[in-house]
C-alpha cells in the first residue's frame, strides 16, 4: 500500500466555537421496544428461548441501551424471553431507580427483587432463589438460553467459545442446572459485535446524546489545556475540567513526568515541571477525549534527544491519521485501515498496539472492526473512537482522540429531522477540518466533538496546531 500523503505544518489559529450542546431527551418508549424487539430477532437467529443480560456498574451499557437503566452499587439481570414483558431483577438498593427507565414507568418492564445482588450483610430474607426465578421465567429442559455479558469468545481463545460464558459462575450454574451443558450458550456478539451487534450502528437519538457527551468531555479538555501552568499539579490540572456530574465511562487518567510509566494512572499530586510530558483524557458516556503532548513552549524546552518531536513523531502521525480520515467512507474494510498504520507508522518507531481506531457506546470500548485483515466494512451509524495511540520512550506520545459518527443521506437527514442544532454543529466541524485543518472528509463523516482533530504538540502554546496541506 503506497500513496502520497498530504504534509503537516504547523499553523496559528484561534480555537473555534462550536456552541454548547443541549442534553436530549431520554430515549423514548417506542425505541427501547424496538431495540428489545431487535434483541428477540436475533434470539431466533440462534434458536434461543430467553436471554439473560448480565450487569454491574462497570458493565452496564448492554443493559441500559435495552431500558434505559444501569445499575448502581449492585448487580442486576434482565431476563428476555420470546414474548411478553421482560423481567428485570434487581437488588435492594436499584429498587428505588427503576422508574428511570421508561420501559418500567409505563408498566412495559415486570419488576423482582433478588437480595443476593445487594452488597454484604444487607436483608436477604426477602426475596426467592435465583433458581426459582429463572423457572418462573419458562427456563427448564427444553430452553435455549442466551447469556449477555460484555465478553464473546473465539474458539482460538476458548476451546469452546461458544460456552464460554463471562457472568457470575453461580447464575450460569443455575442456568445449566435447569437447561443443560449444552442448552446455555454466550450470546454477547448480539449485542456487541462489530459486524452485526445492535449496539454497533446508532439510531438518531443515540448520536444526539454522544455529541452531547463529546461536547461536554472536549470543552472539559480544553479548559484544561488552556488553563495549563508549569508547577501546578496535576490535581489541580484536573479539577479545571468543570465535570458536571454526568457518569464516566472510565477513570480519568493524567500522565506527567511523575507517572510516565503508568499509562492508566490518574493523578497523584505530583507538581508539573517545564519539559514534562503530558497525557490526560476524559470520557462521559457515549465519549473520551484524549490529547498527548509536551509541556512545553517549543521544542526548545525539551531534552535534547526529543526536539525534533514534531518532525520525527507527531507530525507524520498526523499526516496519516489526515490519510485515515480520508479513507473512513462506509464500505472500507477495517482491514484497510489497519494496514494503513501498520505501514505508514511502523511498529518499531511509533509503538502502535491496539487497534487504530475501535467502535464506542456508553461503555468506552464496544468492539472493533479496524484489525489486521479485517473484511469488516465500516458502516452508517457506527460511532468511532479515533483511538490511534502512538508510544515512543523519546518522543512520548501524541494524540487526536476524538469520537465521530458516519452517517449516510438517510441517517443524516433523520438527525435533521430530529435533532437539527446537533447536525449543524457537526457540519461547522467538518467546515473547519476542511478548511482550516486541510482534512479530506468524506461525506459520511460527523465528527462530535468540539475540539475535532485539534492537535496543538506543545500544550503551552495551544493556538501553534497541526494541519496538513
Amino acid at each position: 500500500m503506497s500513496s502520497a500523503l498530504k504534509k503537516h505544518c504547523l499553523i496559528e489559529t484561534e480555537w473555534p466555537e462550536f456552541g454548547a450542546a443541549e442534553r436530549p431527551p431520554v430515549v423514548g418508549i417506542a425505541e427501547l421496544e424496538a431495540r428489545v424487539a431487535a434483541l428477540r430477532a436475533g434470539m431466533a437467529s440462534q434458536n434461543l428461548t430467553h436471554t439473560v443480560v448480565y450487569a454491574d456498574r462497570e458493565h452496564f451499557a448492554n443493559l441500559a441501551y435495552l431500558t434505559n437503566f444501569d445499575p448502581r452499587f449492585e448487580e442486576a439481570i434482565l431476563i428476555v424471553a420470546v414474548d411478553g414483558k421482560p423481567l428485570i431483577v434487581v437488588g435492594n438498593e436499584c429498587e428505588g431507580y427503576l422508574a428511570v427507565s421508561p420501559l418500567f414507568s409505563a408498566n412495559k418492564l415486570r419488576s423482582e427483587r433478588f437480595q443476593p445482588f445487594s452488597l454484604l450483610n444487607q436483608p436477604r430474607s426477602d426475596s426467592r432463589k435465583i433458581q426459582e426465578i429463572f423457572s418462573s421465567e419458562g427456563i427448564g429442559k427444553k430452553s435455549r438460553i442466551g447469556c449477555i455479558g460484555w465478553k464473546y469468545f473465539a474458539d482460538s481463545e476458548h476451546p469452546d467459545g461458544a460456552h464460554a460464558i463471562e457472568l457470575p459462575a453461580y447464575l450460569v450454574d443455575t442456568l445449566r442446572s435447569l437447561a443443560g451443558h449444552e442448552a446455555v450458550i454466550n450470546a454477547t456478539a448480539l449485542m456487541m459485535h462489530p459486524g452485526f451487534g445492535l449496539r454497533a450502528q446508532c439510531s438518531p437519538s443515540e448520536i444526539a446524546f454522544f455529541e452531547y457527551t463529546n461536547v461536554l468531555a472536549s470543552e472539559g479538555m480544553k479548559k484544561m489545556l488552556f488553563g495549563l501552568r508549569p508547577g501546578m499539579t496535576d490535581n489541580e490540572l484536573a479539577s479545571l475540567t468543570a465535570y458536571n456530574g454526568d457518569p464516566l465511562s472510565c477513570h480519568m487518567t493524567l500522565v506527567t513526568e511523575a507517572n510516565r510509566d503508568l499509562g492508566l494512572s490518574g493523578p497523584i499530586g505530583a507538581r508539573i515541571p517545564l519539559g514534562s510530558p503530558l497525557a490526560t483524557n476524559l470520557a462521559y458516556w457515549g465519549s473520551n477525549i484524549c490529547r498527548a503532548g509536551w509541556v512545553a513552549n517549543s521544542a526548545e524546552d525539551l531534552k535534547p534527544g526529543a526536539r525534533d518531536y514534531v518532525e520525527a513523531f507527531a507530525g507524520p502521525y498526523f499526516e496519516v491519521m489526515a490519510e485515515w480520515f480520508r479513507r473512513l467512507k462506509i464500505g472500507t474494510r477495517g482491514g484497510e485501515l489497519a494496514a494503513l498504520i501498520a505501514e505508514k507508522l511502523p511498529f518499531k518507531r511509533f509503538g502502535i498496539f491496539l487497534n487504530p481506531g475501535h467502535l464506542i457506546h456508553l461503555d468506552e470500548w464496544l468492539s472493533s472492526p479496524i484489525y489486521a485483515d479485517s473484511d469488516l466494512p465500516m458502516r452508517s451509524g457506527m460511532a468511532i473512537q479515533v483511538d490511534v495511540i502512538p508510544s515512543s520512550p523519546v518522543y512520548f506520545s501524541t494524540r487526536m482522540e476524538d469520537g465521530i459518527v458516519l452517517a449516510d443521506a438517510s441517517l443524516r437527514s433523520k438527525l435533521k429531522a430530529a435533532h437539527p442544532a446537533c447536525l449543524e454543529r457537526c457540519d461547522k466541524r467538518r467546515s473547519f477540518m476542511m478548511d482550516v485543518l486541510g482534512f479530506d472528509l468524506p461525506d459520511e463523516v460527523l465528527p462530535l466533538c468540539n475540539m475535532p482533530t485539534i492537535v496543538a504538540p506543545f500544550f503551552l502554546r495551544p493556538n501553534q496546531v497541526f494541519a496538513v496541506r
